[in-house]
């Protein structure tokens, strides 16, 4: 691979991931009206007290800024942040308490975040305000059971709809319905305060219901939906015996549905998207033009990665004049068939070098980086990876077979072997994935 494209390629992702950073994000956000007509700076100011709840994969960023900023009145916060400290750097501080928890997949520390926003939110009352910061990777970070649904039963959901390839909007409609805290039960806990959501969207349009499973705002989805998707993902037969239970009962009307529209303890909560993958592939155009290259915003980083890859290769492959990229912003799926090492980017990379190694393009300088936001993609410590035109041809040279590899869900270990791996570590900010391909002159 071209070292001068691959140095491109990383210095658009640095400025995606730079755009995305949290606190000037919500250093705008205070200045920034909320849907109810006031700036969050004046809802501050009319607070008797403040209290603060971050959670998800930015939860310490961004309650530093909002503590920093809320000082004077901060009552009390805390931050469920990330299971491995490495991931988002220091505890914090004096300032706020951080509580952490796992994820994909939930763990005990999980249910102490969880039992801890509920604690803290309980506490707010009429003439408080809470800031509720929510990033990618709530639902598993914060996460409680409810009650008759063991952690376990919990994880084995969860853990059987990611292998089934569903849709974060399909899994957080399930999560929410086995949960304590989700689907507006947060809000609920809160004795009379104003709530003031900010959100770092990791959801493609923006749900707030969808993001860190609403547990904050109303949610539309019912018991019946979540029995739906169980049922056509051939899921319900195997789940455990208390979540199918649970379920029924809510469709029964035994058991109380989450926080629905038109509740009133809506009336005093409203939400705000301060960032989104929108802000992050801004800021990839942005430094794209600023080395010289011509710059299309793609539209196919959807659906299975493995499709996804596919198109993006021929996409960049049609790209005629010299000095061209293309730059897009979007979450695939990948249906598991195999039991390799790799995530939904490596895996969408991978595809995409086995497309552009029969495409057209072997006598062209071109690359394509696939790679989370977040700096972690699936269970690897890589963000994503490089691939190119002559990516199969090396695969081959070092004992590595494109095929069988993207076949068995293994593209970490043919990407580790070629050394195109991008490793980043976590980035402190999530708005979902990156997909940057370059031509040369």
């Amino acid at each position: 691979m071209s070292s001068t494209l691959r140095d491109d390629l990383r210095r658009i992702y640095d400025a995606a991931i730079a755009a995305a950073a949290p606190a000037p994000l919500i250093g705008r956000a205070f200045e920034g009206l909320t849907p109810a007509g006031e700036t969050v700076a004046e809802l501050c100011a009319a607070a008797r007290r403040i209290f603060v709840i971050a959670a998800g994969k930015a939860a310490i960023p961004m309650a530093r800024e909002l503590t920093r900023r809320c000082r004077p009145k901060l009552a009390a916060a805390m931050a469920a942040a990330p299971a491995d400290p490495a991931a988002t750097g220091s505890d914090g501080g004096e300032d706020f308490a951080v509580v952490r928890g796992a994820h994909p997949l939930p763990d005990p520390g999980s249910i102490r975040a969880a039992e801890a926003a509920l604690e803290l939110a309980h506490a707010a009352s009429a003439g408080d305000l809470l800031i509720v910061a929510l990033s990618g990777g709530a639902s598993a970070i914060m996460a409680l059971p409810a009650p008759g649904i063991s952690l376990a039963d919990k994880i084995a959901v969860t853990e059987a709809l990611m292998r089934a390839g569903a849709p974060i909007r399909e899994l957080n409609t399930v999560r929410k319905h086995l949960s304590a805290i989700k689907g507006g039960r947060l809000l609920a806990a809160v004795n009379g305060a104003r709530v003031l959501t900010l959100i770092l969207s990791d959801v493609i349009g923006n749900d707030p219901a969808t993001i860190g499973s609403g547990p904050t705002v109303a949610d539309p989805s019912s018991f019946a939906e979540a029995v739906a998707i169980m049922k056509r993902r051939k899921l319900w037969g195997r789940a455990p015996e208390p979540v199918r239970d649970l379920l029924e009962r809510g469709v029964a009307g035994e058991v109380a549905e989450t926080l629905k529209p038109g509740d009133a303890r809506t009336r005093r909560s409203s939400s705000a998207i301060i960032g989104d993958n929108g802000t992050a592939v801004d800021g990839a155009e942005r430094a794209a033009l600023a080395l010289g290259y011509r710059v299309r915003r793609w539209k196919g980083f959807s659906g299975e990665a493995e499709a996804a890859g596919r198109a993006a290769a021929r996409e960049l492959a049609g790209l005629e004049a010299p000095r061209s990229c293309i730059v897009a912003g979007g979450e695939t799926v990948v249906t598991m068939r195999g039991a390799g090492r790799g995530g939904r980017a490596q895996h969408c990379a991978l595809a995409g070098a086995i497309e552009l190694a029969g495409g057209g393009l072997t006598h062209r300088a071109a690359a394509l980086l696939v790679a989370g936001s977040d700096g972690i993609d699936g269970p690897t410590e890589a963000a994503g990876a490089f691939a190119d035109p002559g990516t199969v041809e090396r695969a081959h040279a070092a004992g590595c077979d494109p095929d069988r590899a993207l076949a068995q869900n293994d593209s970490y270990t043919l990407f580790s072997a070629l050394d195109d791996l991008l490793i980043t570590g976590a980035t402190g900010t999530n708005v979902a994935d990156l997909l940057i391909g370059v031509v040369g002159a």
